[in-house]
């Protein structure tokens, strides 16, 4: 089969895996489609953990159809048993003569593997169709293979002079219901919900998702070093869907949060007492988290940044002005001058209503901290940090 007719089948895989977007953590997403004299003869895509992979829903519609086609996955099929059988045995028991393959799973236990097994059981391989797109609808799977980290969202939502809320900390209603709706989407991909303990205090948001086909809920994590919030905070409930960091050895605050079944963990802190985030970080890839949401205020969004922990910032941009006295959009050291200021790279533009979307990629390693990480993150929320990004998205 040509090239193109490669990469027009590929595309198509691509948008079957766009649809387990929210239901496959802590697995990829993947699609597959099968092709046999040019016609489509089966697709399918992985729908949540546990359930079929992508290769063998396609073989299911497919059924003798199977046999002699062309099957284009957009991730190398899997020769290992997990909670499923390998993939690579039933494209090779239903007969399939080629396997086109977007990228590598980053899976030790099946890099190469996969490719390897189809090849010796005489199935042509060709890898490497879209494979940019491929890895882009992973992200975070491929990170925590290669480095056993998940990426990490910030999600921020200002005016348009970089303002959150008014002085008196009222942001309702920064932005508009579209851009609302779109942070759902956003949180119903993702592995886990973070904030911090200002935030709650200050608005007690729920930071469920909302979404009436949602097939799961994130894991929604807290930050609170002194565990200054109430066990009876909305998001805390359903307990088994939350986990508390802290570095409070208060023996009944505890007690109290885990007779509920809040989990909670110690981690470690600095000299100042506040949180330290990469080992929270690496915590949390451990717990296969492969995409982090996070939604906080001025000084914990801040503190992610300063520590170079962010991969993408989410920026919703209303087309409105508060003036220098409202609260700003992060807490960041001042440069030096304009050669150490912050940079980023636009990656994307979305009209959201009457607001923007704005995604954002740091340009280099250290390029938001101002001269160097500074050790302990403050993850504890003051007054500055009294408040989410935009209290709306928050709830």
């Amino acid at each position: 089969m040509s090239e193109p007719a490669d990469e027009r089948h590929m595309r198509r895989a691509l948008q079957l895996a766009e649809r387990g977007l929210a239901g496959t953590d802590p697995n990829p997403r993947v699609g597959c489609v099968l092709v046999r004299a040019e016609r489509t003869v089966g697709e399918g895509w992985h729908e949540r953990a546990g359930g079929p992979h992508a290769e063998v829903m396609a073989l299911r519609q497919a059924g003798a159809d199977a046999e002699g086609a062309s099957a284009y996955v957009t991730l190398e099929p899997c020769a290992h048993t997990g909670r499923t059988p390998p993939c690579v045995a039933a494209l090779i028991s239903a007969g399939v003569r080629r396997v086109v393959f977007a990228v590598s799973d980053p899976n030790p236990l099946v890099n190469g593997a996969g490719a390897s097994a189809l090849r010796a059981a005489g199935v042509q391989v060709r890898e490497g169709v879209l494979a940019a797109e491929a890895r882009a609808l992973n992200p975070g799977f491929f990170k925590r293979m290669q480095c056993g980290l998940p990426w990490v969202r910030l999600k921020l939502a200002a005016s348009l002079d970089g303002r959150t809320a008014l002085a008196d900390g009222r942001s309702r209603w920064i932005t508009g219901e579209a851009a609302r709706a779109d942070v759902q989407r956003f949180r119903a991909r993702s592995s886990v919900v973070l904030t911090g303990s200002g935030t709650v205090l200050a608005d007690d948001p729920a930071l469920n998702v909302r979404l009436a086909d949602t097939p799961r809920q994130p894991l929604r994590v807290l930050l609170d070093g002194a565990l200054r919030v109430s066990p009876d905070a909305r998001m805390l409930h359903p307990a088994n869907e939350a986990l508390v960091f802290t570095a409070s050895t208060d023996p009944a605050r505890r007690a109290e949060l885990e007779r509920r079944g809040v989990r909670v963990e110690i981690a470690a802190a600095g000299p100042d007492g506040r949180l330290l985030l990469a080992p929270i970080l690496r915590r949390l890839g451990e717990l296969e988290a492969n995409e982090v949401w996070i939604e906080a205020g001025a000084r914990l969004a801040g503190a992610w940044l300063r520590e170079q922990l962010v991969d993408e910032l989410i920026i919703y941009l209303a087309p409105r002005l508060l003036g220098p006295g409202a609260r700003p959009l992060l807490q960041l050291r001042a440069p030096a001058d304009l050669e150490q200021a912050p940079r980023l790279r636009f990656t994307e533009c979305v009209p959201l209503g009457e607001d923007l979307r704005l995604s954002a990629l740091p340009l280099a390693p250290g390029a938001l901290t101002g001269g160097g990480p500074t050790g302990g993150a403050p993850t504890d929320a003051g007054p500055t940090d009294a408040a989410p990004t935009d209290a709306a998205a928050a709830q």
